[in-house]
Order: C-alpha cells, then structure tokens, then sequence
C-alpha cells in the first residue's frame, strides 16, 4: 500500500504543480487556444499603424509602462471614465497620454477574427514592443503572454504609483524598488526616453524657476538650457512639445545614455540617475548599444510582469474602454 500511496502523492504534487504553471505568464499563450494566430494578427495591424503615425512607437510604450505601474499591467489605464468613477487615463498624469485609438484599433481587428479570446492587457504589451522593433525587423524582446484585463481603474491611484518628472534618486529608487524593480533596472527603463517627445511643463521649472528664485538648474548643460528656452515659452507654457532626444527622438537607440552624461537629459528624474553612484555606473555602462539593448530587454519582461491577473482573476474585455457587462 505505501508504494501506491506514494505514487498518489506524486501524482498529486504533480498536478498543483501544473495548476500553478497554468496561472503564469508564459510565451505563446495563444497558440493553444482559439486564437493561435493572435499575435501574427497584432503584429501585422501595428505596422500598418506605425506606417501612418512615426509616433506610435513611444506612445504605446509609454502607455504599457503607465499601466503596469498602476495595478499592474491589466490594462486599467485603458478604460475610460464612467459617471460614477474617474478613470486613471483622465487623472493629470496620464492626460499626455495617446494610443488608446490604435489599441482600440487592434483590438477590433483581433476580436473580428476571433472573439474574447486575447486581453488588452496583452494586446498592450504586445504592440508595444512591436511598434519600437520595426525598424529592426525582429522583436526587441520577449513578451510573455496570458495576461486578463482588470475591471477597476482609479484616478486617484496615478500621482502615488507613476513616477514624476521631478522626481529625485530617493523617490525613484523608492517607487521602482515598490513595483519590485532595482536600481539598474530604473536606470534602464529610463532609455525609454530616447524616443518621443515632451511638454515643456514637465521639465519648465527647470529653466526657470528652478528653487523657486527664478533660477535655471545648474546641472543642465548651458548650451541645452538655452536651446530648450528658445522653444518653451516660460513656465506657463503647456501645449509646446520638444523632444525627449535631441539627437535621436525617433529612433530607438543608447543615445539617451549619451547625451545624460553630457547634462543633456531633460527632467530632473534623469540628471537624478547621475547623482547615485551605482546608478551613475549603470549610466555609463549602457552607452554601449548591445549592452542597453540586452539589458532592456530583460527589464522589460520584468516590468510586464507586474502584477499581472491571470488564471480565473478579471477578464477578457470585449471592447479595451470598458468592463464587460
């Protein structure tokens, strides 16, 4: 009896081990459901999308890392406000944000071929990373999939979870090292800067009023300083944009690194990165473009892995602006 019984335990063991696996992120979560090709399908809609808008590339990934810093990576900052709740894309952070039309866009063109099957949590993290690998013809990095969408999204919840533009060190190591990134891994994420753009409001005070005596900071390059002056009109200036990469803004590249150690980067929260030792190590080391690309790519499955619902938790959303009825 006791081989048998030992047997039964085995097999037991075995099978929560496998219900555990199942609940996890894993690649090609679609190849085994109804929906094999979805990722063929998003793939291809986001190159017709980046086609007609350059821009996208930022946009989405920008949009995928102010969703997983709230809640997790469950597609919250897609939903849009209702007459009971403010949602968080209506929150001041997340104002400047865009996408939402062309996630909508894939989402219709996927459920069209088959229906509530793929999340638009997935749908995110997926276009995100294949709108910034176009134009090197093969995917920057992996993106785990099996995400569910979540079903509550919060306004209030945006200013304590999204990093600030004037964020220094402390804060952001302590708001990254809360979502259980290190301190090399904010310095990576923060390379997302080398594409897109900004408005001169999130770095004016900056140029203008820097302690409060209408003072420019001094850790900012003069030459730059004086370049992003001749474009923003002074601290009251919220519709100019400039670019977050002087030298590159539509490419994808180590060029942030380069101009950061030069005083060239734009909010407070990247001169911080070179106040920090280790982090300053972290800077130095990813001037290096095979270095800053390996290292992007380990930190950006680890930032789609936040807290992520899988398993029986949310749900597939018929439509990615609002919870299923």
């Amino acid at each position: 009896m006791r081989p048998n019984l030992l047997l039964l335990g085995c097999v037991l063991l075995f099978a929560s081990l496998d219900v555990g696996q199942g609940d996890k992120l894993r690649e090609n979560f679609y190849r085994r459901t109804y929906c094999p090709q979805a990722e063929d399908i998003i793939k291809t809609r986001i190159s017709q999308l980046v086609y007609s808008n350059p821009a996208l590339p930022a946009q989405l990934l920008r949009l995928h890392f102010h969703d997983c810093f709230v809640r997790g990576c469950d597609a919250s900052v897609l939903l849009n406000s209702t007459a009971n709740n403010i949602a968080e894309r209506d929150s001041i952070p997340d104002l400047s944000l865009k996408g939402f039309e062309a996630i909508d866009d894939i989402k219709a063109t996927v459920e069209a071929q088959c229906p509530g099957v793929v999340s638009c949590a997935d749908i995110l993290a997926l276009a995100a990373r294949d709108a910034v690998s176009i134009p090197f013809k093969k995917p920057l990095w992996e993106v785990l999939t099996g995400r569910r969408d979540g079903r509550v999204s919060i306004s209030g919840e945006v200013i304590g979870n999204i990093p600030a533009p004037f964020f220094n060190f402390t804060q952001l190591r302590t708001n990254f090292h809360n979502k259980g990134l290190t301190v090399h891994e904010l310095v990576v994420l923060s390379g997302a800067h080398t594409i897109g753009v900004a408005h001169c409001s999130s770095f004016s005070s900056r140029l203008f009023n820097f302690t409060g005596k209408g003072d420019q900071d001094p850790s900012l390059d003069p030459t730059y300083a004086a370049f992003l002056k001749s474009k923003c009109k002074g601290l009251s200036d919220t519709t100019t944009i400039v670019p977050m990469d002087p030298n590159s803004f539509t490419s994808f590249d180590s060029h942030y690194y380069s101009n950061l150690v030069r005083n060239k980067g734009l909010f407070q929260s990247d001169a911080a990165l070179l106040t920090d030792k280790q982090a300053a190590k972290s800077v130095n080391k990813l001037i290096d473009q095979i270095d800053f690309f390996r290292e992007f790519a380990q930190a950006m499955k680890r930032l789609g892995n936040i807290e992520v619902l899988t398993g029986p938790s949310g749900e597939i959303r018929n439509k990615c602006w609002v919870v299923n009825s």
